[in-house]
């Protein structure tokens, strides 16, 4: 006997407490023969994903890689992500940028790529990775993508009740690659670049920042008030350097250094010096709450 095979198209859409908030699941075609379960996973697994618009941006939400199926396969995923952002289109101005809120999502180059690509056929740009996951901000990084590691403080909030120490501080953020312009790395640890500092680019960091090359742009360390952090590279060329809430702007005209040089908190403000000087002439005082010279402290 034949059995009946009936096509039913099934509408499904989720709605939050939260105006601001899109979150989606397909619109499918389900084909029936007999029973059809009472949940498919292809209505369930994308219920976790959400758009926000936040301000001028556009916050795209992944779910934690507990609240999603692990035996679904990358490319169904995009390919359905792919046909939601198509039909929310007109939700957005062309070239809007999008923060990809990946949390705790193991991404590589590929897959990050993946991401992009779908966006940009909805005229979306991929600009921040925000993750909680190393491996993927140095995925986003060496893709050229803004990233933003999570911690527990915000980097800019300097902590008063509280000293800031490398124990309390995350692992360092080892970066194989030029930080170009418009890209910006913020972590709750040291970061280090094993390259150029671009004009334009940004490392903000609660710890030191060490750039094995020319650092031309904007570096920010010890950003949750950490005075005793430093920044050093091969060759200083510096748009903006900031070590807590100190700040320094380069002069107009610099002597060409061959050496490395290191930039440290004094009680007048910024000061650079050669890199293989500094531990030989400065210690860090509490009560100054700067470095100062070892013949000071004695």
């Amino acid at each position: 006997m034949k059995r009946e095979r009936t096509t039913q198209k099934v509408d499904i859409r989720r709605y939050t407490d939260d105006p601001d908030v899109m979150t989606f699941e397909p619109t499918i075609s389900l084909d029936k023969v007999d029973e059809l379960p009472n949940s498919s996973p292809l209505v369930n697994r994308y219920s976790q994903i959400g758009l926000k618009n936040n301000g001028e941006q556009v916050l795209l939400i992944l779910p934690t890689q507990a609240e999603i199926n692990s035996d679904l396969p990358w490319s169904e995923t995009w390919q359905e992500l792919k046909h939601l952002l198509k039909t929310k289109e007109q939700s957005w101005q062309e070239g809007t940028k999008v923060c990809l809120v990946a949390k705790d999502r193991l991404l590589d180059a590929r897959q990050l790529q993946t991401i992009a690509e779908t966006l940009d056929d909805v005229k979306l740009s991929l600009a921040t990775v925000s993750t909680n996951r190393r491996q993927t901000a140095v995925a986003a990084a060496t893709s050229g993508y803004s990233v933003q590691q999570n911690s527990a403080q915000p980097l800019v909030e300097e902590q008063a009740d509280e000293e800031i120490t490398p124990s309390t501080l995350a692992e360092p953020l080892y970066l194989q690659s030029t930080v170009r312009s418009g890209v910006e790395i913020r972590h709750p640890g040291t970061i280090v670049i094993l390259g150029d500092l671009n004009p334009g680019g940004k490392a903000i960091a609660a710890g030191d920042i060490l750039v094995w090359g020319r650092l031309r742009g904007i570096a920010h360390a010890g950003a949750q008030g950490n005075l005793q952090c430093r920044i050093t590279a091969l060759k200083m060329e510096f748009t903006q350097l900031r070590i807590a809430d100190a700040v320094a702007r380069p002069p107009k005209l610099r002597p060409k250094r061959l050496s490395p040089e290191l930039a440290f908190v004094t009680p007048d403000g910024i000061r650079l010096t050669d890199t293989s000087e500094f531990a030989k002439n400065y210690v860090f005082s509490k009560s100054n709450k700067a470095w100062i010279g070892k013949n000071q402290a004695k």
